[in-house]
């Protein structure tokens, strides 16, 4: 890593660590119906939303009906977008001379799946396929979705925090709080410094250019700030245009560049905090944060190195290190930067194309989202996602000196098991299976237009795994607009999205009931380096024991055959 790299990255990660104690202390006042800033302004808004939609934030429900609200929401919002997407040309701003994709049924419904998961796969490009008014839909879909799963990550904390009770919190409830005291405003001052950027905010016809050949281009446009935001925030990442967030429109400083990858980072790393709180053990969750934190630098290290000493044949003799798929204005450091977090933080918004890494410089977002985007990872579900792997470590330890694992007070006795065994194998079996699915029939290879081999599995695994992960990026290479891409990867959407969702709540739910112990004389401490480094190895180990040989099959052989 260069002095330019580095620099930003140490700034980057000091900034993340500065934040991390306020702003999970507001997310904990916000949830626990504490009082903050902005509750003269907000309260009679939720009032009156509760009033609306019949919501009584003092009946709170168990693990079984939050878990029945959050897939009720989330099949509505399915219906509404396959419908408003299919029917987009009723709706105003709909330009036909330059929608030249059709919303075809299935890619109708992909893009459904896609945004209301929190994926925002998009296996379109959004200037040639959306209207303003759909993406303002998605954009409002990033807010609702974005909430739902932060409402999720706070029920599951609760179940922690209480003991011998069946509830957590009210769904509606939580997912209103969310909208209106965590994502709306955040997204309100950061739309505004978008477009004092320079990042478009309109609603004007797109501008055709006489260029001095004497041909034309045309220039997309329009409300960019609006979705660019809150995309990030909302851990969502679908990009106003084909390219994302190497767009100039979208993202068009280094500075910029900065600013949407703290909106990815900073609440997911602060819930760490949050969690801390509300058990009322604020040293274990940041034995958490800087567990994640280590596995962060760990994969910057090793991506910006890969890149930045890419094989003679990648770089054309070019001393910058490999800038194929690489924006000038961001560099190795910025594209590798921007890579590993939104591959960590189930958002993405790239800026540059990871078709064109180097194959260890991609095994590292390929690892990031084969293990569960656990580090910092979505609203909510990258703190759950750890819980769970500190769960396995917890249960390996108690194996060592026999005796019954516990977390913070919680037994974890077989029934528990059970649902961390399910939750940590629902991954490895939908990805690998649609992954071999795929590279054995017609459909599926039929996808892989310009690359076969190692370098195409790897675009294959690398789709599924980020459809698995709710996170929506993809190597340029795999065309997924097919039927077969279009619904397979939709399983893996609702996969990812709902079933672990339903895992984690039902451990809640147990958790909720149980009491709370007194830590026995053989239970590991989980507020030390000891634990942490534990929970580094087990999130290794569990993703060598699980993916290894997929690894091995794409990048790992590509990078051995391109250096014999």
């Amino acid at each position: 890593m260069n002095a330019a790299a580095a620099l930003q990255a140490g700034a980057f990660v000091f900034v993340v660590a500065l934040l991390v104690k306020p702003i999970g202390a507001y997310l904990e006042h916000v949830f626990e119906r504490r009082h903050t800033f902005l509750d003269p302004l907000l309260l009679p808004a939720e009032r009156l939303i509760h009033r609306i939609i019949g919501v009584d934030a003092k009946r709170e429900m168990d693990w079984k009906r939050y878990s029945l609200a959050f897939g009720t929401f989330g099949i509505v919002n399915i219906i509404l977008l396959y419908f408003a997407l299919r029917w987009q040309a009723w709706f105003p701003w709909f330009f036909p001379k330059v929608m030249t994709t059709p919303m075809t049924p299935d890619l109708a419904a992909n893009t459904a799946v896609s945004f209301a998961t929190t994926t925002t796969w998009q296996a379109y490009a959004g200037e040639n396929t959306m209207s303003y008014f759909s993406q303002l839909l998605l954009a409002g879909q990033n807010f609702l979705a974005g909430a739902a799963g932060l409402a999720v990550g706070i029920a599951f904390i609760r179940g922690y925090a209480r003991e011998k009770s069946a509830r957590l919190g009210n769904f509606w409830s939580d997912l209103v709080r969310a909208v209106l005291w965590v994502l709306l405003p955040a997204s309100l001052l950061g739309s505004v410094f978008l477009i004092a950027q320079g990042v478009p905010m309109n609603f004007l016809p797109y501008t055709i250019a006489h260029t001095m050949e004497g041909g034309t281009q045309t220039i997309a446009q329009g409300p960019v700030a609006a979705l660019e935001f809150i995309k990030n925030l909302g851990t969502n990442g679908g990009g106003f245009f084909n390219v994302n967030a190497a767009h100039p429109f979208e993202n068009p400083t280094p500075l910029t560049n900065f600013i949407e990858l703290l909106a990815i980072v900073v609440i997911p790393a602060a819930f760490t905090h949050t969690f801390g709180r509300m058990v009322g053990r604020p040293r274990d969750g940041w034995v958490i944060f800087w567990t994640m934190t280590v596995l962060f630098v760990a994969g910057l290290l090793v991506c910006n190195w890969v890149e930045l000493n890419a094989h003679a044949a990648a770089t054309n003799g070019i001393i910058a290190g490999n800038m194929e798929g690489k924006e000038v204005r961001f560099g190795v450091g910025g594209s590798a930067l921007a890579a590993i977090v939104t591959s960590n933080g189930a958002t993405g918004s790239y800026n540059s194309m990871h078709d064109s890494f180097q194959p260890l410089g991609v095994v590292v977002p390929l690892i990031n989202l084969l293990l569960g985007e656990i580090v910092y990872g979505g609203l909510g579900t990258g703190l759950y996602g750890m819980i769970f792997v500190a769960l396995v470590a917890l249960f390996v330890g108690g194996l060592m000196v026999g005796r019954t694992p516990e977390h913070l007070g919680k037994q974890i006795g077989p029934p528990e098991m059970k649902i961390i065994a399910v939750y940590t194998l629902v991954g490895p079996v939908t990805v690998l299976a649609l992954t071999a699915v795929a590279v054995v029939t017609k459909a599926g290879c039929a996808g892989l237009t310009t690359n076969t081999g190692a370098h195409g599995f790897t675009e294959v695994l690398f789709g599924y795994a980020s459809a698995f992960a709710n996170n929506g990026q993809s190597m340029a290479g795999l065309n997924a607009n097919s039927i077969f891409y279009n619904l397979t990867t939709v399983v893996a959407m609702l996969m990812g999205r709902y079933v672990l969702a339903v895992l984690a709540l039902a451990l809640a739910g147990r958790f909720a009931a149980a009491s709370r112990r007194s830590p026995s004389r053989g239970a590991m401490p989980s507020d030390g380096i000891t634990f942490g480094v534990l929970l580094t190895g087990t999130a290794l180990l569990v993703g060598a024991l699980n993916f290894l040989p997929a690894l091995a099959m794409g990048p790992i052989v590509e990078h051995f055959s391109m250096h014999p």
